[in-house]
């Protein structure tokens, strides 16, 4: 679901529509806790890293699955992307092609994975995680799926927007949460906010007292300097459309005129007849995101000319801690040998006699911190 297109009370933190709807979210959130809370019914024999968000619509998954990536490859691994496909025909595993599958096929994101690493969609996250160590991956970075307990997870990222937060707090349909905050920040391994605001304030320290790692970033877009003071026509079919306009603004466009569409939105060819037009008539530059050109490639002669004509905008996260991806990669292997290992505490210092230590492990108990029940906001 897009920002744009989700219900303006979810944003607000007080709002009778929210409250009203709030028996049905109460019942809704326990039985997507208990989902949730289920044992995952796959494993694979290599570490397993989820970026996924406490709420319905984009925070940044995409760039971020990209940033992982890269460094990874860096580090010697061979990674592959895990997607579910969303806005794709294909429904079952599938290793994504791009010169052979559209947007249609795969969805948009999937497009641009593939572009960094191998991906495969799959709904079924566990088929699509095998597929990916049968093509000779290393380590699985899934996009999205933090809620779905089908495969097991040795690293959880939760994403949260500095600029929406978690809206009102609630769960669906009175809220924008996927599933209750404490089921879900329980879970997680670690929180990277995403954009530029103080939404996300209340959720770092809710995660810093639960004793997770709270890690923060940048948004530097390629080449930006080449566009100040062009005049742009933006447009967009993503999540939060307004992003990428800001985004604009930001590295000094002028935008003249903007174009929001839906998430996941298919250009017809009258609109992308109507985008070209406009931008002629009023002298501006065409602009839009990766995941809009995503779309348009290979939809068709009005779509390709689009395309064509359309300035393709490219940003990239940096974490603001240089340390931030070392650590990530660092509490991801651990947490995989000790699935692996289960009588090996990774963190023990490995010259300890082999005894001493198991005897050491059997009798430290971890208190469990508990997550404190205040209002979000």
């Amino acid at each position: 679901m897009a920002l744009d297109e989700a219900p303006p009370f979810w944003w607000r933190k007080h709002s009778w529509q929210g409250y009203l709807l709030w028996p049905i979210s109460h019942v809704y959130g326990r039985i997507a806790a208990k989902r949730m809370n289920m044992s995952p019914s796959t494993k694979v024999n290599f570490p397993v890293i989820c970026v996924g968000n406490f709420v319905v619509g984009g925070a940044g998954k995409t760039p971020t699955v990209h940033m992982l990536a890269n460094y990874a490859k860096a580090q010697g691994y061979v990674p592959g992307i895990l997607s579910r496909g969303h806005g794709g025909a294909i429904t079952s595993a599938t290793v994504v092609k791009p010169q052979k599958h559209n947007a249609h096929d795969v969805g948009d994101e999937a497009l641009l994975h593939a572009e960094i690493a191998t991906t495969v969609i799959s709904p079924n996250r566990g088929a699509g995680a095998l597929l990916l160590v049968k093509e000779g991956c290393t380590l699985i970075l899934m996009d999205d799926g933090f809620q779905n307990p089908s495969l097991h997870k040795d690293f959880r990222l939760v994403l949260v927007d500095a600029k929406r937060g978690l809206g009102n707090g609630f769960t669906m349909p009175s809220g924008p949460m996927r599933v209750p905050f404490k089921e879900q920040l329980g879970k997680a391994d670690a929180v990277f906010v995403t954009g530029i605001g103080d939404e996300a304030d209340s959720v770092i320290r809710m995660a810093a007292r639960a004793g997770k790692p709270v890690f923060e970033s940048n948004t530097r877009v390629i080449g930006g300097g080449h566009y100040k003071e062009q005049e742009a026509l933006a447009y967009a079919g993503i999540a939060d459309p307004g992003k990428f306009f800001n985004t604009l603004a930001g590295i000094g466009v002028k935008v003249k005129a903007r174009q929001s569409f839906g998430d996941h939105h298919v250009f017809t060819e009258e609109e992308c007849a109507d985008l070209i037009n406009r931008s002629r008539k009023e002298k501006l530059t065409l602009f839009t995101t990766q995941k809009d050109a995503a779309r348009l490639k290979g939809m068709g002669e009005a779509q390709d000319k689009l395309l064509e004509l359309s300035t393709i905008v490219r940003i990239e996260l940096e974490p603001t801690n240089p340390s931030m991806l070392r650590r990530i990669f660092k509490l991801a292997e651990q947490n995989f040998m000790a699935r692996k290992l289960p009588d090996v505490d990774p963190e023990k210092d490995s010259d300890n006699d082999t005894e001493n230590s198991k005897k050491e492990a059997d009798e430290k108990q971890l208190p469990q911190k508990d997550i404190p029940e205040k209002p979000i906001g």
